[in-house]
């Protein structure tokens, strides 16, 4: 930790245990990372691979004979352009020609960001609802205009008034009746399946980039546990989660030293949780994470990493010492999944086959009742990504596939519970587990 930020930390404490509200993390000192290497730039994929994803996409809409794709999907659309930017209920849609340049519709609170893009052609309206005239702002009340006819207008406008378009979701039968009016000579098409095959498999460029995200994942493990070794009952979850964080910012945003400008610094997510106790018991529990760390406390750390949009997920399951035997035999067994599920993970096997060969285990140790989700999913851009290591997913893995690696176990009545993860890349022989943080009772079962 840099000694300004130690200074500050020191008169912190010492103003507020003046005031009489002195904040125990404020006292923290934080525990050195050993082994941790700068994690070096670039820290997003170029402007080269995303025109790479286009043209990858192109072909495949020529082998099909259609004429181009629209996409409004958020991730479809930082996939293929590389234009990290927000989502909500504003029609922000991309159009990609099977020959030529693509093509923006936005909302106005987005045309600085476009305009200074690779991507040129675009136009704008004013907001969601929109009223009057387009690429301006408006003034003037009046009735609501129909975007999904402007954005129709503008494939018109530049030749596609008689094509083959492709969307990226089923069409409905009313949707599919008000585009025709729009394009009477036009035909649309549902092709939902070529941007989910294309982002499933993973470059080997995003892997990379991923595997800088993961770096940053395992030390932020290593911290938090330090942590708690080191300060034991003193700390609460939320103490843990939010010092992590901390630690993950000042460990990173240095080396990336963000300008504050547009496509600068995009992409990055450092989000870390910690819980103690009776909350490890559920899945997803729905309470805010505020108790203090106790002996014989069961802990979940995790993180879920993204650099440039690339990344994935790490948990460690830890349990502090006292621990009894269910405890013991619950933790063992679903490290045992864990560790199982990236073992027979390799391309040409099934999603369901995996599922099953991992589910067995807790079947086998007659744990059936602490049994509450699928083993894994699908890990993308977007976080949950198809296919899953579920037993009613037939998918085939391929290589370059990645997923969550989580069959978790939890027993509500004796609050305790247990959910590692990793973030698994799928190979000819086997997983690949990129998380680098051990798996081992040495590592996770804690003395405070």
């Amino acid at each position: 930790m840099p000694t300004s930020r130690r200074q500050f930390l020191k008169v912190s404490a010492a103003t507020a245990a003046a005031a009489g509200c002195a904040s125990p993390r404020r006292k923290f000192r934080w525990p050195d990372v050993p082994g941790a290497p700068r994690i070096e730039g670039p820290y997003r994929l170029p402007v080269e691979w995303h025109k790479g994803r286009i043209a990858d996409l192109q072909r495949r809409l020529a082998a099909k004979g259609i004429d181009g794709m629209l996409f409004e999907d958020r991730w479809n659309v930082i996939y293929f352009t590389g234009l990290f930017h927000t989502s909500t209920e504003r029609t922000f849609s991309l159009f990609v020609p099977t020959t030529g340049e693509p093509v923006f519709f936005v909302p106005g609170l987005d045309r600085d960001l476009v305009s200074s893009w690779w991507v040129k052609d675009f136009e704008w309206y004013f907001d969601f609802h929109h009223s009057g005239p387009f690429d301006r702002v408006v003034w003037s009340a009046g009735p609501r205009a129909d975007l999904r006819k402007w954005i129709l207008e503008g494939l018109k406008k530049r030749g596609f008034g008689a094509s083959r378009i492709a969307v990226e979701k089923k069409i409905h039968p009313d949707d599919l009746a008000k585009w025709q009016e729009t394009l009477p000579g036009a035909t649309f098409v549902s092709e939902e399946r070529i941007p989910i095959e294309m982002r499933r498999v993973k470059t080997p460029e995003e892997i990379d980039l991923g595997r800088k995200a993961i770096a940053l994942h395992d030390r932020m493990l290593e911290f938090a546990r330090g942590l708690i070794l080191e300060h034991g009952t003193d700390l609460h979850d939320y103490d843990v989660a939010v010092e992590t964080e901390r630690f993950a910012v000042e460990a990173l945003l240095p080396a990336v030293n963000p300008s504050g400008r547009p496509h600068d610094a995009v992409g990055i997510s450092l989000g870390f949780g910690c819980r103690a106790g009776v909350a490890t018991a559920y899945p997803h529990p729905n309470q805010f994470y505020y108790h203090r760390i106790a002996p014989g406390d069961a802990i979940q750390i995790a993180a879920v990493i993204l650099i440039g949009g690339c990344g994935g997920e790490g948990y460690r399951a830890l349990q502090t010492e006292p621990a009894d035997e269910p405890r013991r035999r619950m933790w063992e067994t679903h490290t045992e999944m864990t560790l199982l599920q990236a073992e027979v993970s390799k391309a040409g096997v099934r999603c369901n086959e995996v599922a099953e060969q991992v589910l067995a285990v807790a079947r086998r140790e007659a744990m059936e009742r602490f049994v509450y989700h699928r083993p894994a999913h699908g890990q993308g851009w977007e976080g949950h990504q198809e296919p899953y290591i579920a037993l009613g997913d037939e998918t085939v893995l391929e290589e370059g596939m990645t997923f969550s690696n989580e069959p978790g176990l939890y027993d509500p009545e004796g609050g305790y519970g247990y959910n590692h993860s990793n973030w698994l890349r799928i190979g000819k022989e086997r997983g690949e587990r990129l998380n680098q943080t051990p798996l081992t009772k040495e590592w996770c079962w804690l003395r405070l």
